[in-house]
């Protein structure tokens, strides 16, 4: 027999695979049909083929393949899947009876009762067919066929047409997202009706309507409409709208059509719960890792420009479109401390809005709403967000922290909708948290700058200027932050003739390293004034230390009298100096002719013990000559296992010889900073005293 029409497709095995197997079937059917042909034809192909692919759907699991082939007696349709046989297995599981029928696979039940022929292959590669054939011509009027004895099993039942709307075997269900399942009953209940079409639409709440979730059939139709709302709970809304055909069966029993689609409301409204409760739960973790790594941000940096920069790129885009920081002045103004929009094009004129040094500037509107949110703000910890409409709608919020207001989080309108209740609780969360990092920060600014101002307390303001003496120093702390060394210098004019240069390096940091540093520099400067030695002036140093009874604040010191030599007429001799070391390294000798060499005699620590022992030692320095002091922090500096060392210092001091007092000691600064790439672990001081030729 010629065949006159053949099409195939391949599927996968998704819940939509059999309407794209229906419309392909309808399509191609409709091309060929012949007046000769059966009305029903088409609707009983499609139909047939719809539950075969169903079948390989819920049953095989698989990709399947759909052929149709039709010659000019019959049409026939196969359905091959690759799996071995589950179909059979499926239908042998025990089941529940209901009402009086308890046939399962009703698409097999179907195919034997409505098609001229159909069976099954198993193919030896492991494919399973089933086919079927309905024929073209309408049976010869003379010999009409005996009527069928009733089928009693074949009687769809109410309780039937209920079990096909809501039976979905569980693997099934696994495997399709709640808005799939609800297309699959909603298909279900339209194909039962014969309708127009069937669709569910849900308002959840949000601001944002009542939107279609699925629709079942043709847009148009101006049948009879039953509306049925489903059962969820609040702020969930949704209703299901059945259209029927006009002068369809169904549409003449509203009653029956208005019991099924309650029937399948109730699943539908179970299924949508679930997706708007996975939703709820999805956000709320979502929201949660988004605070966290907030606060991680906010956390990060001390610096207060850091801070407040870090706010606007965490609130844009997820919770509008634009974000600005404003921080209250300690005259009590605003000030435009941090700001972003989601396209930059947009802010140098936002910019010009909410600066208030700006132009056109702030409007008065906005100024009063943030005037007010600054005063509700430090008057209650739980100030609610303000909106306003200008220069875009947005919620206005207070930073507050530790029971003051210290500015407001501006945040824009989200991108096609307003602020909803849940973009408000989370803006107020990061407002708190914003507020309190910037409040850290601002702390933190403030114990630093008092912090620094006391380091720079603790070293001379300038160097003496002295006609044939030459003073540099140069101090490089290792902390920038509020950790206040404990290394210092200086440089006392005792008399026109006399000098005394001293550094030294107390144990510990911070403020008890800074007291008792102030603590060595005055009291040396007082006791060499009245004309004590060296050695003697340090012992009751260190008797001054010790009567504060706290060993763990020693100091070592380097101290050194310079005095121009009374034998040359015009104090063009030189220098001589006398050195005292209380523990301290040596420091470098650097003569004008290219070499350098320790000097000193190493003592006991100040502070350590009641005792001390200390050795003044006698030493020139002639024209060119140069007495480098230093700190440990420069031969102590650390490569790996590796140190700068003595012998390094040197051979730098050495190659600096001739140099003014300011290039020794930038020569060694540079060379300790050269070394290595970290950061200091320790202070470096350098002082350094030079002989004119």
């Amino acid at each position: 027999m010629p065949v006159q029409l053949e099409r195939r497709t391949r599927l996968p095995p998704d819940a939509r695979s059999a309407g794209r197997a229906r419309r392909m079937l309808h399509e191609a059917l409709r091309e060929l049909r012949e007046p000769g042909d059966a009305d029903d034809l088409v609707d009983t192909v499609v139909l047939l083929a719809s539950e075969l692919c169903e079948n390989a759907v819920l049953h095989a699991g698989t990709e399947f393949e759909v052929a149709l082939t039709v010659t000019e007696t019959e049409a026939t349709v196969a359905v091959t899947d690759r799996g071995a046989g589950p179909l059979e297995l499926h239908l042998a599981q025990p089941r529940q009876r209901y009402g009086r029928a308890a046939t399962h696979g009703r698409g097999l039940a179907l195919v034997q009762h409505l098609s001229s022929a159909w069976g099954t292959r198993h193919e030896a590669d492991g494919r399973h067919v089933i086919w079927f054939s309905v024929a073209r011509a309408a049976p010869p009027a003379s010999t009409p066929a005996p009527p069928a004895p009733p089928d009693a099993e074949r009687v769809w039942t109410t309780a039937e047409q209920a079990r096909w709307l809501l039976h979905i075997p569980p693997g099934l269900v696994d495997r399709l997202e709640p808005a799939e399942l609800v297309a699959e009953l909603v298909r279900r209940l339209r194909e039962l009706l014969d309708a127009q079409s069937v669709s569910v639409e849900v308002d959840e709440g949000d601001g944002t309507g009542s939107q279609v979730l699925t629709r079942d059939g043709s847009l148009h139709g101006e049948g009879p409409t039953v509306e049925v709302r489903l059962p969820i709970t609040a702020p969930l809304r949704g209703v299901m709208h059945v259209v029927h055909r006009p002068g369809a069966p169904s549409a003449a029993d509203p009653d029956r059509t208005r019991d099924l689609t309650e029937l399948i409301a109730n699943r539908v409204a179970m299924a949508i719960e679930s997706e708007w409760l996975r939703g709820i739960d999805q956000r709320r973790r979502a929201w949660m890792t988004y605070l966290a790594e907030t606060s991680e941000l906010l956390g990060q940096s001390l610096d207060v420009d850091l801070a407040v920069a870090v706010v606007p790129q965490v609130v844009v885009p997820r919770l509008g479109r634009w974000c600005a920081v404003h921080l209250v002045e300690p005259s009590g103004r605003l000030r435009l401390a941090a700001l972003t929009h989601a396209d930059e094009d947009e802010l140098p004129e936002l910019r010009g809005v909410l600066d208030p040094d700006g132009v056109p500037g702030l409007p008065t509107e906005l100024r009063a709403r943030l005037a007010e949110v600054v005063r509700d703000g430090a008057a209650s910890p739980s100030s609610t967000a303000v909106r306003f409409a200008v220069p875009t709608d947005g919620i206005a919020l207070p930073l507050r922290a530790r029971g003051r207001s210290i500015g407001t989080l501006l945040v824009g309108r989200p991108e096609g909708r307003p602020h909803s209740p849940e973009d408000v609780v989370m803006a107020g969360d990061i407002a708190r948290r914003a507020a309190l990092a910037i409040h850290n920060a601002q702390s933190t600014g403030a114990h630093v700058a008092v912090s620094q101002a006391l380091q720079q307390a603790l070293l001379p303001r300038a160097l003496p200027v002295v006609p044939g003496l030459d003073f540099a120093a140069e101090y490089l702390p290792a902390s920038s932050g509020s950790d206040v060394g404990g290394d210092f210098y200086d440089v006392l004019t005792v008399d026109p003739s006399r000098w005394l240069v001293s550094i030294g390096d107390v144990c510990g940091k911070g403020a008890r390293a800074a007291a008792r540093t102030g603590l060595v520099r005055d009291v040396l400067r007082v006791l060499v004034r009245d004309n004590r030695s060296l050695p003697r002036a340090i012992e009751m140093l260190n008797d001054v230390m010790i009567e504060a009874d706290d060993p763990l604040q020693f100091c070592t010191l380097a101290a050194a009298m310079v005095s121009r030599r009374r034998s040359a007429p015009g104090g063009r001799g030189g220098l001589d100096v006398e050195l005292v070391l209380a523990g301290h390294v040596q420091p470098v000798l650097v003569r004008a002719d290219g070499t350098a060499e320790l000097i000193g005699t190493f003592g006991t620590a100040v502070g350590l013990v009641p005792s001390v022992r200390l050795a003044c030692t006698q030493h020139h320095l002639g024209p060119g000559d140069t007495l480098l002091v230093y700190t440990d922090g420069v031969t102590e500096r650390r490569r790996g296992r590796e140190q700068f060392g003595a012998e390094r210092l040197l051979a730098v001091a050495a190659a600096a010889a001739g140099r003014s007092a300011v290039q020794v000691v930038g020569a060694v600064r540079e060379a300790v900073e050269r070394f290595s790439a970290d950061p200091l672990d320790d202070d470096v001081a350098l002082l350094a005293v030079r002989a004119a030729r």
